[in-house]
């Protein structure tokens, strides 16, 4: 499998129904609805000459407004071929991957197309492609302060 830089994901809020798909760089974290946070460590694609699969390692954390501890919601290897392989499990939110790209492209309307502010502990703002309701582009949480404690 090859390396890649860009995720594709999408996301459904479960509430009002509404999905949103947009696109990740490695490396770099982004905030969905009002306390969810997303950060690929890894986009993989297989080659065009076998089995279509890409897979992404997404590490996804809560942090509830008026809560100081952050929980992990999901860590590990997503498929984009068998998204029920690994799935995360959130009362309100469902992210899934969809593919792995070299770099983005331009925004279709139903993505996102801002940068996330960076804290300034935070040496990895979120960069972001696309324009959606229900994702908070103002802030970007600290690694240091925003990822779940060791449980």
């Amino acid at each position: 499998m090859e390396d890649m830089s860009v995720v594709v994901v999408r996301s459904i809020d479960k509430l009002s129904a509404r999905t949103h798909t947009f696109d990740i760089p490695v490396d770099k974290t982004v905030q969905f609805g009002k306390s969810l946070f997303i950060k690929v460590r890894a986009c993989r694609k297989s080659p065009p000459v076998g089995e279509p699969e890409a897979a992404a390692f997404l590490q996804i954390w809560e942090r509830k407004p008026h809560e100081d501890q952050s929980k992990w919601v999901f860590s590990g290897w997503m498929y984009s071929s068998n998204p029920a392989l690994s799935a995360m499990d959130h009362p309100v939110y469902d992210v899934w991957v969809i593919d792995c790209k070299k770099s983005a492209t331009s925004a279709k309307s139903e993505e996102f197309s801002s940068e996330v502010a960076p804290d300034e502990a935070a040496a990895d703002a979120a960069a972001v492609s696309g324009e959606a309701e229900g994702v908070d582009t103002e802030a970007s949480p600290d690694d240091t302060e925003a990822s779940p404690a060791d449980e």
